[in-house]
């Protein structure tokens, strides 16, 4: 089946929220998407396609010369197959569209295979945020990625990016 990216719209919201329910102890609100689509000029947000199914969605904030991966969750059936690799690099070529080379994100402490993979991708950990994660109180590990080169995502489209899936 092909996969392909497209930019969130507020019709995918339900099946994102499904996503968001089944990847986070305190997943973000309707509205909260709602007001990153709606009101936030500095956010662009994706969604990853395997046919119909959105199995995967990730956001960026673009300002001030960096680029910040607010969220990022790919649905339990599709973890492993590398959907979360191509949303993260679809994320960080949307800063190198807009020429911002530096990207940061958040992660959990305990989320090592989140961790592997932006340190596959060229990050590096760059300090803790402590009790950063309100569900647990949990320390967030703050990552860094120093250029968007070598990272680059399949172009996109008008409105649209197919990977090689």
């Amino acid at each position: 089946m092909e996969f392909s990216f497209a930019r969130m719209t507020l019709a995918d919201i339900d099946e994102v929220l499904a996503i968001e329910k089944v990847s986070f102890g305190t997943p973000w609100s309707r509205q909260a998407f709602v007001g990153e689509l709606t009101e936030n000029p500095l956010s662009v947000y994706v969604v990853g396609r395997v046919g119909e199914r959105i199995v995967c969605y990730g956001g960026v904030w673009l300002f001030l010369g960096e680029a910040h991966i607010t969220n990022i969750a790919v649905h339990p059936d599709y973890r492993g197959q590398g959907y979360g690799e191509a949303l993260c690099r679809t994320l960080i070529q949307e800063a190198a569209l807009v020429d911002i080379d530096k990207v940061t994100l958040e992660v959990r402490v305990s989320n090592i295979t989140a961790q592997n993979l932006y340190l596959k991708l060229g990050f590096y950990s760059a300090g803790r945020r402590p009790g950063y994660y309100t569900d647990t109180n949990e320390d967030a590990v703050i990552m860094w990625k120093d250029s968007t080169a070598g990272t680059a995502a399949v172009p996109w489209g008008a409105d649209k990016q197919v990977c090689g899936k």
